[in-house]
C-alpha cells in the first residue's frame, strides 16, 4: 500500500490529538499502529498518526519505560542518524481468553502480538456451567503457576467468548437439559469474580473469532468484510472501516440466523444447514463416533466419504448467504474459517467460489471469497484480545476513538 493511501486509511480509523488531557488516546493510537503495521521508527509513526514528532517521541519513551515497547536494531544507510524502529514488547501485556463451545472449552494465555503462550482444553458432551467454571479456575491456577511474578502482573484480564442465548441451542432432555438451561439465569462475570479479581469482558463467540482474524490474521488485508466461522454451529461477524462492529447489543453479524430453505422446502436458518453439528449427525447415523471431528490434532481423512456431501451443502449455503450479506453492505470480501482442518477450509472456500460464479448476482458486486487463517483457536484468541483492546488499543466502532 502506498504511503499516502496508508495515511488516509489510518486517519479514517482515528487521528491523533496533541491537546493536553488525551494522552491515553494517543498511547492507544501508537500501540494500535504498531500492532497493525509492525515495527517502525518514531518518524513514521508521527506521519501515520498526525501527531508531532516531539509528542510521539515522548509517548514512545513512556511506553518503553512501562515495558510495552522495545527497540529494534538501528537501521542505517540513510542521511543522518540511524533510525531505531519501535515494536510491541511480547512481555508487555498478557491476557487470558476462554471459549465456551458446544463440544469443548478452551483457555488461552496470549501476549499483545497474538502469540499463544499457554493453552488448556476441556472436552464434554455439552457445557455444564459448574464444570466450565471449575475448569477455568483450575486452568488459571495451572497457567499462572508457570509464570514469574512479573508476568502474572502483566495479565490484564479475562475475555470470555460464548454463544448468545446458549441455553436455546440444544436437543437434550431430562436432567441434561436442566443442567444446560442453567446458563440462562447465570452471570458469567459474577461467577468468575468468585475466584479471580481480573476484569472480565464478554463477547459473542463468532464475533470473537472475527476479532481474532481481524487483529491477528488476514483481516488487515481488507477494510470491510463479512466473516463466517463454522463450528458446532455457524456464526459470523462483520468488519466496517477497519474495525469489528459488534452492534448496540453485541449481536451484530449474527449470520447464522440468515434465512434458508431445506431440500423439503421448510423454512430454516443458515445454522440449520451448514454447521458441523450436521456432520456429527451423519456420522451417528452410520454408527461412527462423532467425536472424531473434534480430535486434536484434527484429521478428517478417515471420514472423507461423509465429509464430502457435507462440504457440498455447506458451500452452497454459504454462497447464497454471502450474496445475501453483500446485498445489505457492499463488502469487499467474505472470509471463511472454522473448527476443521486447514485442507477442509481451503476446499470449502474453493467450492463457495465456484457456486457464487453460477449464482444470479444482478445488482451486486460479487465479493472476494477468502480463507481465514486462525482456525479452531479463533474464538478463544478473539476472547483474549478483548481485554487488550479495551485497555491498550483503539477500535473506532467500540467508541474508543472518542475517549
Amino acid at each position: 500500500m502506498k504511503a499516502g493511501m496508508e495515511n488516509a486509511v489510518v486517519r479514517s480509523i482515528s487521528t491523533g490529538l496533541s491537546q493536553k488531557g488525551v494522552r491515553n488516546h494517543n498511547e492507544r493510537l501508537l500501540l494500535s499502529l504498531l500492532q497493525r503495521h509492525g515495527h517502525m521508527p518514531g518518524s513514521d509513526l508521527a506521519k501515520l498518526s498526525g501527531l508531532s514528532p516531539p509528542t510521539v517521541s515522548a509517548i514512545l519513551k513512556r511506553l518503553e519505560s512501562d515495558g510495552l515497547l522495545t527497540r529494534g536494531e538501528p537501521v542505517r544507510g540513510r542521511v543522518g542518524k540511524p533510525s531505531v524502529p519501535m515494536m510491541l514488547s511480547p512481555d508487555g501485556v498478557l491476557s487470558l481468553g476462554l471459549k465456551i463451545g458446544r463440544r469443548s472449552a478452551a483457555l488461552l494465555l496470549i501476549d499483545i502480538t497474538g502469540a499463544v503462550r499457554k493453552q488448556v482444553q476441556l472436552n464434554y458432551a455439552f457445557p455444564v456451567a459448574r464444570d466450565v467454571f471449575a475448569f477455568l479456575e483450575t486452568g488459571i491456577a495451572d497457567i499462572t503457576a508457570t509464570l514469574s511474578t512479573e508476568q502474572v502482573s502483566r495479565i490484564c484480564g479475562i475475555g470470555v467468548a460464548a454463544p448468545f442465548e446458549m441455553w436455546n441451542w440444544h436437543d437434550l432432555k431430562g436432567r441434561d437439559a436442566n443442567d444446560f438451561v442453567s446458563w440462562k439465569n447465570l452471570s458469567i462475570a459474577d461467577e468468575i469474580a468468585k475466584f479471580s479479581k481480573l476484569p472480565v469482558s464478554l463477547v459473542n463467540d463468532a464475533t470473537a473469532a472475527c476479532q481474532a482474524e481481524h487483529v491477528f490474521g488476514r483481516g488487515k488485508e481488507f477494510r470491510d468484510y463479512a466473516y463466517f466461522f463454522i463450528g458446532a454451529f455457524v456464526g459470523g461477524g462483520i468488519v466496517l472501516n477497519n474495525s469489528v462492529y459488534e452492534g448496540r447489543q453485541g449481536n451484530a453479524g449474527a449470520l447464522g440466523s440468515l434465512r434458508s430453505v431445506s431440500p423439503l422446502g421448510e423454512s430454516k436458518q443458515l445454522v440449520d444447514m451448514t454447521s458441523i453439528h450436521l456432520l456429527e449427525e451423519r456420522l451417528k447415523e452410520v454408527d461412527l463416533d462423532p467425536s472424531i471431528v473434534w480430535d486434536t490434532p484434527q484429521d478428517w481423512s478417515s471420514i472423507s466419504r461423509y465429509v464430502d456431501p457435507w462440504l457440498g451443502q455447506t458451500a452452497q449455503e454459504l454462497a447464497k448467504a454471502s450474496l445475501s450479506t453483500c446485498s445489505v453492505i457492499d463488502f469487499e470480501a467474505i472470509l471463511i474459517d472454522g473448527a476443521f482442518p486447514p485442507e477442509i477450509r481451503d476446499e470449502l472456500v474453493e467450492r463457495v467460489r465456484r457456486y457464487i460464479a453460477n449464482q444470479d448476482t444482478r445488482g451486486l458486486i460479487p465479493p472476494k471469497i477468502e480463507s481465514g487463517s486462525i482456525g479452531g483457536n479463533a474464538r478463544a484468541l478473539g476472547a483474549a484480545s478483548g481485554p487488550i483492546f479495551s485497555q491498550f488499543l483503539l477500535n473506532t466502532n467500540a467508541g474508543l476513538a472518542l475517549a
